[in-house]
């Protein structure tokens, strides 16, 4: 089999999503699932629908393009605020998007009329991550401009947090956006049919025992696919957190020595160097680099340590005498580590499902849990 590979247990995609919407579900809570992380890939993404979701989000065309082409048909938004040189294909392949920009809702209002379709809008409000929205002040003018115009329908509002700032979810913010959404349908006469909370931060919000309010949505990716909060990267109880599998083949042992210098020249390589070398282990290369994958975000296998990485090489530290010379090491993923290698084009993806997983602690033990009830 080739690698460097990408294995991934479509049993437990299905599962972590059914887990999620069906929790979710009981607070009057419905899930877009973002496959952004896995580059819309087509089986992926149809697993997550088994699952439950409402549809689908996306942050890129391509990829939008890639699930309809697989003859996806379910709804898809885009997320990412469209560019005025796609608007054409938004119009063509999503049901809705995310703005934040008049001039950009105005051109997809052009081109939803030149192709004989309305298409959805919702509107980002900016509460406190400074990604990108709408200051609260400014909505109610832009929403009225919306409702007014042809080619387009205002769907909803949204808020996005703890992406660029870290800024967490709280109730306060989640009782302001239900009270936002309902002064926009009393000013512009308009029922809101999302209210989109945000992504998969807020899950502790959202399974909590406060009242929800108007917030019906949340759009999750980091949840489903690795079963980890992404705030306090803790481990979801009853979601498996192993799902994706990297895996590289080693292409040296032992060659040098543990150390070849005592100082470095260039101060980009003393930054990667994440561990000291140690006499105790056998020093690995594997074919793997920051070509491929965030090698800051890979969890080794224990007692394994990763001492540096170059664009095309990762070299680890290891008392695994069994490592030899294509030989092959397994990999854990953060969220960052599997976008980049999903998307990386020498990273073959292999699906398996043979064995459907029944239960989430059949696989590793989680070392932390955040139990959602």
């Amino acid at each position: 089999m080739s690698s460097p590979r990408i294995e991934v247990d479509i049993d437990k995609i299905r599962h972590n999503t059914r887990t999620i919407v069906e929790r979710l579900d009981v607070r009057g809570i419905r899930v877009t699932a973002v496959t952004k992380a896995v580059c819309g890939h087509p089986a992926i993404a149809q697993a997550i629908l088994d699952g439950g979701v409402a549809g689908l989000a996306e942050a890129r065309l391509s990829n939008v393009k890639r699930l309809r082409q697989a003859g996806l048909t379910c709804p898809v938004t885009l997320i990412r605020t469209p560019m005025l040189s796609q608007v054409d294909d938004v119009v063509q392949v999503c049901e809705a998007s995310y703005n934040t920009e008049r001039a950009v809702i105005a051109a997809l209002a052009t081109a939803a009329l030149r192709h004989n379709t309305v298409h959805g809008i919702i509107l980002m409000v900016e509460m406190g991550d400074q990604r990108e929205g709408i200051m609260p002040s400014d909505l109610e003018e832009i929403a009225q401009h919306v409702v007014d115009m042809p080619g387009v329908a205002l769907k909803g509002i949204g808020a996005n947090f703890a992406c660029l700032n870290g800024i967490a979810p709280t109730v306060a913010k989640m009782r302001a956006l239900s009270l936002i959404a309902n002064d926009i349908e009393t000013q512009c006469g308009t029922f809101l049919q999302t209210v989109s909370g945000g992504n998969s931060a807020n899950l502790p919000w959202a399974l909590g025992w406060r009242p929800a309010g108007r917030i019906n949505e949340l759009r999750l990716g980091e949840a489903i696919l690795l079963g980890v909060n992404p705030v306090t990267g803790d481990q979801i109880s009853g979601l498996f957190g192993d799902a994706f599998t990297l895996v590289a083949e080693v292409v040296e042992t032992e060659a040098t020595p543990a150390r070849l210098f005592s100082s470095c020249a260039d101060p980009a390589l003393a930054k990667i160097r994440l561990v000291h070398d140690s006499s105790e282990m056998t020093r690995i290369l594997l074919a793997i680099g920051y070509q491929d994958t965030d090698a800051a975000g890979l969890r080794l296998p224990l007692g394994d340590e990763l001492i540096g990485a170059t664009s095309d090489h990762l070299v680890i530290g290891t008392k695994n005498e069994a490592l030899c010379v294509g030989s092959e090491m397994q990999f854990q993923m953060n969220y960052s580590a599997l976008m980049r290698a999903m998307a990386a084009p020498d990273i073959q993806t292999n699906l398996c499902h043979d064995q459907p997983a029944q239960n989430a602690h059949d696989t590793q033990e989680p070392s932390k849990h955040l139990t959602l009830v």
